[in-house]
């Protein structure tokens, strides 16, 4: 079972979820590196591969960073947890896809 598996449970468990804030910043930042990574995948069918890697980890960091916006306002967590879930999710992508 891969990091990919490990994304998409905390991805399920966030959307299953009731609007509360129990969730913690690591699970909300696993689903977001979920669905990052997946729109990501998504935008490179349709676009092509981007040119170098510094430009694909800009477009996860993006598109993580706006789904962890959108979890936390759903979810009712507060602006340090939307802190430590991106910063969490960032690091989860550049742990998969090997970006330092």
């Amino acid at each position: 079972m891969g990091l990919f598996d490990h994304f998409h449970r905390s991805h399920e468990a966030v959307e299953s979820g009731k609007h509360e804030g129990s969730l913690t910043h690591e699970l909300i930042a696993g689903a977001a590196a979920y669905q990052a990574t997946k729109a990501y995948n998504e935008h490179c069918e349709k676009n092509g591969k981007p040119v170098d890697h510094a430009h694909a980890k800009q477009i996860m960091a993006g598109l993580a960073g706006g789904i962890v916006d959108k979890l936390i306002e759903t979810k009712g967590l507060d602006a340090i947890d939307r802190h430590k879930a991106k910063k969490q999710a960032e690091d989860q992508l550049s742990q998969h896809y090997g970006y330092q």
